[in-house]
């Protein structure tokens, strides 16, 4: 018997996933898209009751918050915890980056060489305490508009930043990200951001992935190209006021 906040995730969750599957009959698309259930600021409750519903990857924004939570699923179901992978998606401070490398399985918002270096010595720490971790896939959060205050690396800069990630030992460059501008149609921007990620794929062919798309625009995003959406407000609802 589940309780309604379950029921509510689930209902919400079935009606996401039937938005990406339309939205990859639209482009097209047969492959699957990641779905990213970002939870900053609801409760690891929900986190539980998400990751019994099927959910395998959950993404935080904020460091301290997703460290909690990565620790406090465990405690409450360790075998739970290991069917899930933890995915950092908000904007990184270079003195945390040692810290997110312990817990996070991917990164999708490296925008420089300073955060690069620390989720390397990160990484490198955690495989010397357990043997079998390999390199921590990570994408660059790329800046459309260069305007870097809202986080990313602008194009000019984004090849010297995709070259020092991929020349890193504990690192593998898996593709870019992008948050579109608060001006300009969504779809223009993703398009955009599309030719970008194919640039960079060219120059590093291992750099597939392509993280775009939110709750408000996962079509337009699709219809790009991303391979991973990062969906919030949509299955969880309004963030609790805190």
């Amino acid at each position: 018997m589940t309780d309604p906040r379950t029921d509510e995730l689930a209902d919400r969750l079935a009606a996401t996933r039937e938005r990406l599957d339309a939205a990859r009959a639209a482009a097209g698309r047969t492959e699957e898209v990641d779905l990213v259930v970002v939870t900053k600021f609801h409760p690891v409750a929900d986190v539980i009751r998400l990751a019994r519903l099927g959910v395998r990857d959950l993404g935080e924004n904020r460091v301290q918050e997703a460290a909690a939570k990565v620790a406090d699923l465990a405690a409450a179901d360790a075998d739970l915890a290991t069917t899930v992978r933890w995915n950092m998606v908000g904007n990184i401070q270079s003195n945390k980056a040692v810290a997110v490398a312990g817990w996070a399985d991917r990164v999708h918002s490296v925008h420089s060489v300073k955060v690069a270096r620390g989720l390397d010595r990160g990484r490198a720490r955690l495989a010397d305490e357990n043997d079998g971790v390999g390199p921590l896939p990570v994408l660059l959060q790329l800046s459309l508009d260069g305007d870097t205050s809202r986080g990313g690396v602008t194009r000019e800069d984004l090849p010297a930043l995709a070259d020092h990630v991929a020349g890193l030992e504990h690192l593998r460059l898996a593709g870019l990200m992008v948050v579109p501008p608060l001006e300009g149609e969504a779809a223009t921007h993703f398009a955009d951001a599309a030719e970008v990620a194919s640039g960079l794929r060219r120059a590093h062919p291992g750099a597939t992935e392509f993280s775009a798309g939110m709750s408000g625009d996962l079509e337009a995003a699709i219809a790009a190209g991303s391979t991973c959406v990062r969906v919030g407000t949509a299955i969880l609802g309004p963030r609790p006021v805190v």
